[in-house]
């Protein structure tokens, strides 16, 4: 079966509209503030930490975003990312969006916003948006075009039907997401109270000298790394299998491959990530010394140059490795040479930063406690990619009507 099409704007609540711009004086403080970062972050938009951005009652009356919107990236220097569709899904508290994006919000009586925000996930919705992507240097989409976009309309009924079977995997995958976050807190609580705090097992009776434990030393990254080095210029190819990390995919701690892209450039051997790997953002304006470890095995896949590999020499401790480099994030994010929205964190010194090194006997102990909680994060990961599967599988046949529902 195959839906009739509609015109995008025939199921509008109101008309579309670009976000907000307000000068540098305003930033900081305020409601909440959806960035391109976050859009092409986060497929549902909610509750997230974002940057604020200071509005009057008439400017957030104006440009606030409620549950259900639409949000589509209508500037991109890539375009993948051109027309890239976000959900608001229950925000708790007031939040609005920038001018870098087009908020788009539904007659809930004619449409189902997951229907659509799915819609756009599928190939087919994918063609359509790429059918009105222009520029050169910089990709991006005009609203009016998107109004006029045909777009599928099933019965409502079935769209709530179809919402509801995708969302299910979407549930299970945020499920596991949670459970990931709380077990990764677990390790960083452990590491915080005894490597940071000094409260280990027999810290009432060990000197501290220096603020160091006797028997621990302190080591530069550059020391205790066996290769510390800057990604590739990737050989972008959609059919390639081949995949690079960039620094968008560094987020919260976490590597996210659905902002990876594939390329064919051929790789050496010691530039593939290996498991226990730290990624440090090297380059850009507000993504700047974010950090991410490697828990999982990642065949055929790199970083670019915007990202810099650090990899443990054998024998370190690889979880409070990651965890004792995770500590520098902040202090990264603000020891960039160059202009602020360039700003270059060479691999030198990502190296010269230093970490405490407690007593053998101690990481032993810690990585038993922290192995088993990252096994299971791990694993926790395996289902989630065979969650993705079956979802991203089941979507467009969905959408054709290939499958009844």
């Amino acid at each position: 079966m195959t839906w009739p099409d509609v015109e995008f704007e025939s199921i509008y609540a109101s008309p579309s509209r670009n976000g907000v711009y307000k000068p540098k004086e305003f930033h900081g403080r305020g409601c909440r503030i959806v960035n391109m970062g976050e859009l092409f972050g986060y497929n549902f938009i909610s509750n997230q930490d974002m940057n604020r951005l200071e509005l009057n009652e008439r400017e957030l009356e104006v440009n606030s975003l409620e549950d259900g919107d639409l949000l589509f990236g209508r500037r991109s220097l890539v375009e993948a990312g051109a027309g890239k569709c976000s959900l608001v899904v229950e925000p708790l508290d007031a939040l609005t969006f920038e001018s870098s994006i087009i908020r788009v919000r539904l007659n809930k009586k004619a449409a189902n916003p997951r229907f659509l925000y799915y819609y756009f996930r599928s190939p087919q919705g994918r063609g359509r948006i790429r059918s009105i992507v222009s520029g050169t240097n910089v990709k991006g989409i005009r609203g009016s075009d998107l109004r006029r976009l045909p777009v599928a309309n099933p019965p409502k009924d079935v769209q709530d039907e179809i919402a509801n079977i995708l969302a299910a995997y979407d549930d299970l995958i945020e499920n596991n997401r949670r459970r990931m976050a709380l077990l990764e807190e677990s390790a960083r609580l452990l590491y915080r109270e005894w490597f940071v705090r000094l409260r280990f097992p027999g810290h009432e009776h060990t000197r501290i000298t220096d603020g160091v434990p006797e028997g621990w030393g302190r080591n530069t990254l550059a020391e205790l790394a066996c290769f510390l080095k800057r990604g590739i210029t990737p050989a972008y190819d959609d059919e390639a299998e081949g995949l690079v990390i960039n620094q968008k995919c560094i987020r919260d701690g976490r590597v996210n491959l659905g902002l990876a892209r594939n390329q064919s450039k051929e790789v050496k051997p010691e530039r593939l990530l290996q498991l226990g790997d730290v990624l440090v953002n090297s380059t850009g304006e507000g993504t700047l010394g974010r950090i991410a470890q490697v828990k999982t095995l990642l065949p055929n896949c790199t970083v670019d140059t915007h990202v810099t590999i650090v990899r443990p020499k054998e024998g370190v401790a690889r979880h409070y490795f990651g965890l004792a480099v995770m500590e520098w994030e902040r202090r990264f994010s603000t020891m960039g040479k160059g202009a602020t929205n360039q700003a270059e964190l060479s691999p030198t010194t990502i190296g010269n930063a230093e970490i405490v090194m407690p007593s053998r006997t101690l990481l032993e102990q810690f990585e038993l406690f922290a192995g088993p909680l990252y096994e299971q994060v791990t694993n926790l990961v395996t289902q989630n990619e065979k969650h993705r599967a079956a979802r991203d599988l089941l979507l467009p046949r969905l959408m054709s009507g290939e499958i009844a529902v």
